[in-house]
Order: structure tokens, then C-alpha cells, then sequence
């Protein structure tokens, strides 16, 4: 069943849409092949990628440049909408897109560590609101929008097989300005919990190794005082809506067996392993389900097949 596509601000006309979709067909199909992505998401070409990023080029139009913030729980697909639509966006409409991740802001092992010592020890594993290097993520989008077309920006990279930063003479380096900006990352965007809401424990690790709170007192803390400068650069908000929490464990446990078939077993987590990390992101993934929907300025509902099946887009403000 196709996609229902919200009443949006432009979209391409069916004989546009028709004739591009064929045209970009073959390298679609080429490009997933190349990035080892399912090749039943070349269907979705014309009902879901295209047209999402006509829309996005159309809301660029006239910024400096478009900051796109796009959340979702860990297994939901980010990286891959981010790396299709770079190169949509890149080839077939001219527009210069830069990928980022919060995922590459985490701090180092040695200033996690150093935290969790201070602070509590759960603070040594990476991924909660705190673990982040934020203000390398405000300098970062600030070189991005004031670059010249000459500039070269250094892009950080997280090796997480090692659990820790890439050397800085390794880090990517984005060539000139973008005109889009794609800034994806599983509570990009978020906002804290009411204090009240912090007191029962989500889960058996906040219950057993968090008993006073302390840990996630300091997350949500972070959260409230230290991310809203980071997510205040954004000027659209996407977000990738899982089915519910219990999809996380399913979807990352099969993103671990498929880094087992490339890394032949390099860090890769075993499913006990797993169970514990995924808990640590359980409270502010279950938060954002319930009250992110009606802040996005688009959402896109994912059946457990990881497939977006409906798309609503945010009401305008009087």
C-alpha cells in the first residue's frame, strides 16, 4: 500500500515524481547494493525518499544552511534514511549535504571514566545525555554555517568498536559549505522529564545500581541545562516512531549480528551485553515516544518491519 503523504508546502507533481524515480531507478539500486542495504528499499524510492527530499531542498531554499535534526531509537534506521537521502539530495538536486551524528560527540573513555568517578558509575557507558561533548557540537555547526566555499571542516568520528574517539588527524573532513545539514542521533532533539518522573525506576538496572537516583538525576539535569543550546540550531525536527520500546532489543540485536558477519566478531556485543546497554537508553526512549510526536515537524511511523507506513506532519502554529 502506498504512502500517504502529508499536505505538505511542495511536492513534486505525479509526472515529476514518475520520471524521476525512473531515472534515478538503476543508481538507487546501485547505491544500496554499494552501502549493503536491503534491496526491497529501492520500492520505497518514489513513495518515501524522493519525495521527502524535493521537501527538504524546497525548506532550504534561502537558509544558512538548513540544520535537519533526525531522532530515533537505537535500530530505527537513521543512519540509512541519513545516507540515502545525502545522496538524493547530492547528486539529483544539487544540494550539498553534510551527515552528522551524536553518536561521534561522545567524550573520550579517559573523560567518561573521569565522570563516572565523580559522578556515578554508569556515566562510564556511553550513549545518555552527559557522555556527549557538546560544545564540540556548537563549534562544529558553527564552522559548518560559516564556512566559505574554500573551507575544510574536521568532522569527528566515534570508533565504537573501541569505545572512544578517533584521532582528530582521522576525522572526515567536509570541503566548503553545505546547504542542508543532516544532524541524526537517538535523543537529538529531546527535552528532560519532569523531576516527578524520575523517581520510579524504569528498568532493573536504574532499580539495582541507581537505587537513589543520582544517575539519572544527572542525566536529565544535563539535559535541561546543557543540550538545549545544541538543539536550539535546529530548524526542522524528523522523527523516526518505533512501534514501541520492545523493538529496540529486536532491531539492535540484529544490527549486532550483522557487524558479527563484517567485523568477524570485533566489538560486537553478546545479547546479556546488549540487554544491559539498551537499558541505559530505556527512560528518555520511552519519554520521547510519548511527547516528541507532537513537537516533530514530521514523523514517520515505523511498522516492525522497519518500514515507514505513515507520515504526519506537525500542525501550523497560529
Amino acid at each position: 500500500m502506498p504512502l500517504c503523504w502529508p499536505k505538505l508546502e511542495f511536492q513534486l507533481t505525479a509526472d515529476e515524481l514518475a520520471a524521476r524515480s525512473a531515472a534515478l531507478a538503476p543508481g538507487f539500486r546501485g547505491f544500496l547494493a554499494d552501502q549493503g542495504l536491503p534491496a526491497e528499499l529501492s520500492y520505497e524510492l518514489t513513495g518515501f525518499y524522493l519525495p521527502l527530499a524535493a521537501w527538504l531542498v524546497q525548506q532550504a531554499l534561502g537558509s544558512a544552511p538548513l540544520i535537519v535534526g533526525i531522532n530515533g531509537a537505537q535500530g530505527s534506521g537513521k543512519s540509512t534514511l541519513c545516507a540515502l537521502l545525502a545522496e538524493l539530495l547530492e547528486k539529483n538536486f544539487a544540494c550539498r549535504c553534510c551527515v552528522l551524528s551524536i553518536d561521534d560527540l561522545y567524550l573520550t573513555k579517559a573523560e567518561r571514566q573521569k565522570l563516572a568517578r565523580r559522578v556515578h558509575p554508569l556515566l562510564a557507558t556511553r550513549g545518555v545525555p552527559g557522555t556527549h561533548d557538546v560544545g564540540l557540537g556548537l563549534r562544529l555547526l558553527e564552522q559548518l554555517r560559516t564556512a566559505a566555499a574554500d573551507s575544510c571542516t574536521p568532522i569527528p568520528r566515534f570508533d565504537k568498536a573501541a569505545d572512544e574517539r578517533v584521532p582528530e588527524r582521522l576525522w572526515d573532513v567536509f570541503h566548503g559549505r553545505p546547504d542542508l545539514i543532516l544532524f541524526e542521533g537517538w535523543c537529538v532533539g529531546a527535552v528532560a522529564q519532569g523531576e516527578p518522573e524520575l523517581t520510579v525506576p524504569a528498568n532493573s538496572l536504574e532499580e539495582t545500581e541507581d537505587a537513589v537516583k543520582i544517575w539519572r538525576c544527572y542525566v536529565n539535569q544535563c539535559l535541561k541545562e546543557d543540550y538545549p543550546p545544541l538543539f536550539e540550531q535546529l530548524d526542522l525536527l524528523l522523527m523516526l516512531k518505533i512501534p514501541r520500546w520492545e523493538m529496540v532489543s529486536r532491531w539492535r540485536g540484529q544490527q549486532e549480528e550483522q557487524l558479527a558477519g563484517r567485523r568477524r566478531g570485533s566489538g560486537v556485543m553478546e545479547r546479556v551485553a546488549l540487554q544491559r546497554f539498551i537499558m541505559h537508553y530505556e527512560r528518555l526512549t520511552r519519554y520521547q515516544l510519548r511527547e516528541m510526536p507532537a513537537r516533530a515537524d514530521l514523523v514517520f511511523e515505523l511498522s516492525e518491519a522497519q518500514r515507514v507506513i505513515r507520515i504526519t506532519k506537525k500542525a501550523a502554529t497560529a
